[in-house]
């Protein structure tokens, strides 16, 4: 059984669409439809067949289509003649597949189908209403058990979860159903489609779905299972509000998806090379690959979402930008942004964090960023972002916050992973180029708050094949009291607007976290790898200092390439696991370590 979704108008939704796989995706050329296609079309993976579907259009409106498009397979909509199908399928060959749609209801009369039996490949069956489809409106399938030909057809016609139940009732009978045709029910608005619905239907073939959240994505709410949310005081509530009731529509409008795009490619350099580490790979019997996004301008992913924000940014028309940061890779690239925009930025730090990333800090104030020091607590990143939090009160309304990572109010976590998940997205692609499979069999990334990880889970969520590996920090050793092993000395609790495991006393005061990486010090992390943690859908790996510190010397020896501190812990997991020959394993390198020379320096008495 095969999956068709159709309608689609928008080109960031169409990869994210695209990502899931299904066997058809439709895109409408009837001018009238809401959903009607003209864009650029972006690269889909090439086991997806593009189809075409037209209401009574010339055939010279279809061949150009055809060209521009690379379309494989045309679907006929309107009141297309037997002559003139016969007349398309000798113009276009048998590799693009025709197919012709009906419009059903319970007084449909299948003798019209036999005229067409030879000149096209498909029927669809839709419900016949207003418009030639679309219509979201359900038709009563038990009319098909009259059908009389086995030439195979597409189900369609209002499908939703909420039709599952009869849909598989349907697909038990013998009738030559080819696939089923989804658009209407799994849309935010018409053309743009809710892609957590889309992949709960893609992921659970032959479609026996429960009427529930499958995902380990964000839903409607802003949570992932029971993590998430927006805890947030009353003054913050309208701006974050407007970004939960724009950010999507924004970002999926052709305008912002080219802006974005040809900032990622021509600006930030991707995409970025999925790098085979030979050395590695020879040493651990396995295949390693390297994601580089130490490769990225400013020498970590955090630019990918520091773009994506910056657009969203002006489009609401904020002209002042805050930030938090850590390791400092997030204030360079939200201030590298700022200055690419012309826009003020002030960046908030731990005082510790501060010393330690000197040649972050000078960047920033190099790129016109002011540097504002937390002064409370433990100094470090919590503080930072506390402090980000309190400028935001202060200042609602020209104030736009960027948060670095996959952590706060609903909806920065899934808007920071949806931007970051081009580092997913791109090692499918790569991976289907170099190994002919899209999917490895391991993903590893480290996890602080979650940006970097979030970003190379994104596209495997759903997919259980792929293990997902967090690594997170565990300082002096996870019983020392200096940590920052979330996963191990976490309890459900509320931080920075977010419901998720946070290490805190039994009264609830939050404990201070503690790793030799400023990125990975955060006493929390973010809903979605809380989730994936609850739910054991990621296995969580706490590694110490003395580990990533040395795995920093390795890798820089052994693949001539000087990691971040935060991205050394990842590379830590090939000594604690045992990976077969035949397997493939992605680590994420989210940074360079220039930024940590100093501390190298220390470490190792260089």
């Amino acid at each position: 059984m095969k999956l068709k979704i159709c309608g689609m108008k928008y080109p960031k939704n169409i990869t994210e669409v695209g990502s899931l796989l299904p066997d058809y995706m439709g895109f409408i050329f009837w001018e009238k439809s809401a959903r009607y296609f003209d864009g650029i079309m972006p690269d889909l993976p090439k086991s997806i067949q593009k189809v075409g579907v037209f209401v009574n259009a010339s055939s010279s409106e279809i061949l150009e289509k055809i060209e521009k498009y690379n379309l494989q397979a045309i679907q006929l909509h309107g009141q297309e003649s037997v002559e003139f199908c016969l007349d398309l399928k000798n113009k276009i060959g048998t590799k693009i597949k025709i197919i012709k749609a009906f419009s059903v209801n319970e007084d449909f009369d299948f003798a019209i189908l036999k005229p067409f039996e030879d000149v096209c490949d498909y029927y669809l069956f839709d419900t016949k209403g207003k418009l030639p489809g679309g219509n979201g409106i359900t038709f009563d399938w038990k009319v098909l058990k009259n059908y009389p030909s086995t030439k195979p057809f597409f189900l369609s016609g209002g499908i939703g979860l909420d039709e599952i139940s009869a849909l598989n009732e349907i697909l038990k009978t013998n009738l030559p159903i080819h696939a089923i045709d989804i658009n209407s029910k799994f849309e935010i608005e018409p053309g743009l489609k809710n892609v957590q619905l889309c992949r709960d239907v893609a992921l659970q073939r032959p479609y026996e779905i429960k009427n529930k959240n499958m995902s380990y994505n964000v839903n409607e709410k802003g949570y992932y299972g029971e993590f998430g949310g927006a805890y947030i005081p009353e003054m913050l509530y309208p701006n974050v509000e407007e970004l939960r009731q724009q950010y999507l529509k924004i970002t999926a409008e052709p305008e912002f998806q080219a802006e974005f795009n040809a900032l990622l490619k021509d600006y930030v350099g991707r995409p970025t090379p999925l790098y085979f580490a030979k050395r590695l790979s020879e040493k651990y019997n396995t295949k390693i690959y390297l994601k580089r996004e130490d490769l990225c301008h400013t020498g970590a992913h955090k630019i990918n979402n520091t773009i994506g924000q910056i657009l969203l940014a002006k489009r609401l028309g904020k002209t002042r930008i805050i930030a938090e940061t850590g390791a400092g890779q997030h204030g360079v690239a939200t201030a590298t942004v700022c200055a690419l925009m012309g826009l003020q930025c002030i960046v908030y730090m731990g005082e510790i964090d501060i010393k330690r990333q000197a040649p972050n800090v000078a960047r920033m104030k190099m790129l016109g960023a002011e540097v504002r020091p937390a002064l409370s607590g433990s100094r470090t990143l919590k503080d930072a972002t506390n402090e980000a939090i309190r400028d935001w009160i202060n200042n609602p309304v020209d104030t736009y916050y960027i948060i670095g990572s996959a952590v706060g109010p609903h909806p920065y976590p899934d808007m920071v992973s949806r931007f970051q998940s081009v580092i997913s997205q791109e090692i499918k692609a790569q991976l289907l180029e170099k190994e002919g499979r899209e999917n490895p069999d391991y993903v590893i990334a480290c996890v602080g708050g979650g940006s970097n990880a979030a970003g190379a889970y994104y596209h495997f969520l759903d997919d259980e094949k792929v293990t997902l590996i967090a690594v997170e920090a565990a300082g002096l050793g996870v019983d020392s009291g200096e940590s920052a092993a979330t996963s191990v000395l976490g309890k459900i609790g509320i931080i920075h607007g977010s419901k998720t495991l946070l290490m805190q006393t039994p009264d609830g005061q939050i404990t201070e976290p503690y790793s030799i990486s400023a990125g990975l010090d955060y006493p929390g992390v973010g809903p979605m790898h809380a989730n994936l943690f609850a739910t054991g859908r990621a296995k969580f790996i706490s590694i110490t200092d003395d580990q990533a510190m040395q795995w920093g010397l390795q890798l820089s020896k052994m693949e001539g390439i000087i990691p971040a501190i935060e991205s050394a812990h990842a590379f830590a997991v090939l000594d604690e696991m045992k990976f077969k020959p035949e397997d493939i394993v992605v680590i994420n390198l989210s940074g360079r370590g220039d930024k940590d020379l100093n501390t190298y320096i220390d470490y190792f008495k260089l």
